[in-house]
């Protein structure tokens, strides 16, 4: 029983980021459809950006307030700037002749082609089951919204800028969390610089007073669940992730989401699933697995070097620091020099004329 129980233990610790990060996908899945249906109805997308990070401020802060009192680093603006190099300068190492490092790229590229193909290619309708018996209330939906080609290409190039800034989050997040060695008091930071930022653009941008308003409706739902769950909670929890397995392991079930997104969506929106989303998620999968292989060889390969001792250090004669690295060699010059101490030293033969006088 004590085997088996151990044998439990020890898989829930290797399991727990996978679970986490899974976790996280349905997590950003739920967000994306309840925010869908709040803008749906009119709500300002600016001013729900200001409510997600004020609600993500007020759920974090006081757990940082409380359980970090006392490990809060202080955060100077020399330390800031050198965190915001970094994150700047973070990158994979890649070392492209190991099968590890190929199965990470070759992954990469698998799962960036099914997202595509997601995005992309329709073919037929997949009829589902499910999917016949919802009828959504489009009525509220004036069609002066449908979107236009303009409106794709605009959104296209918004969504790649949003990608790589997400990227540098996540590079940035990973480098600060070595410096900040507080995670709920930075989660909290960061959501606290999200609500200032999103208030300075909403006033330029938004200057209806009216779409400040918020009630107990489905509005105050998706600000809620997007600041607490997709905000707060996900910081700190991809941070923990991060500080383990780096901030590749993290992104790589991004793409999770989107198969996530289409299921959720059929069920709740009924939009329709085509071909092309099916393909594309087997595509996903495939280089999600792939991904996540090369970086478990990765982790393994960290593990078996940090069991291996450091070098024996000694000390020379200026007072250095000296790394043994091959004690054998070293043990045979040792023995070497005992062994020419040992030896006397043998004496010329006396000349002739040296010889004492009788």
């Amino acid at each position: 029983m004590e085997n088996k129980a151990g044998c439990l233990s020890s898989f829930f610790q290797r399991a727990k980021p996978y679970i986490a990060m899974i976790s996280l996908q349905f997590g950003y899945a739920g967000m994306n459809v309840i925010t869908k249906v709040s803008l749906n109805g009119g709500m300002s997308h600016y001013v729900l950006v200001v409510y997600r990070h004020a609600f993500a401020t007020a759920a974090i802060a006081p757990f940082a307030l409380v359980l970090e009192r006392k490990l809060r680093p202080k955060m100077t603006f020399m330390m800031f700037l050198q965190i915001f190099v970094l994150g700047l300068l973070g990158m994979e190492k890649v070392h492209i002749k190991k099968l590890r490092c190929q199965a990470k790229v070759v992954g990469t590229i698998v799962t960036v082609a099914g997202a595509m193909l997601m995005t992309l290619y329709k073919g037929h309708v997949i009829n589902l089951v499910w999917s016949n018996n919802i009828h959504t209330n489009t009525s509220n939906v004036p069609e002066s919204n449908e979107p236009t080609d303009k409106d794709w290409l605009k959104g296209s190039i918004l969504l790649i800028l949003a990608t790589f800034a997400w990227a540098s989050f996540f590079i940035l997040q990973n480098v600060t969390m070595r410096k900040y060695t507080a995670p709920l008091s930075l989660t909290a930071l960061v959501c606290f610089m999200g609500t200032l930022q999103s208030i300075a653009v909403t006033l330029v941008m938004e200057h209806k007073a009216s779409a400040w308003a918020i009630g107990f409706d489905m509005n105050l739902l998706a600000a809620a669940y997007a600041g607490i769950v997709s905000s707060s909670l996900a910081y700190y929890v991809q941070g923990l992730v991060m500080e383990k397995r780096g901030p590749v392991f993290v992104t790589a079930f991004s793409p999770l989401m989107m198969i996530i997104v289409a299921i959720m969506g059929s069920f709740i929106l009924a939009e329709k699933i085509y071909l092309g989303g099916v393909l594309g998620a087997v595509l996903i999968v495939a280089g999600l697995y792939s991904v996540l292989w090369g970086k478990y060889k990765e982790y393994k390969e960290k593990e078996i070097e940090a069991a291996i001792p450091e070098p024996v250090k000694g000390i020379t004669e200026n007072n250095q620091m000296m790394r043994l690295e091959d004690r054998e060699v070293n043990d045979i010059e040792m023995q070497s020099s005992a062994v020419a101490i040992s030896v006397p030293m043998s004496q010329p033969p006396m000349l002739a004329k040296e010889a004492p006088k009788a």
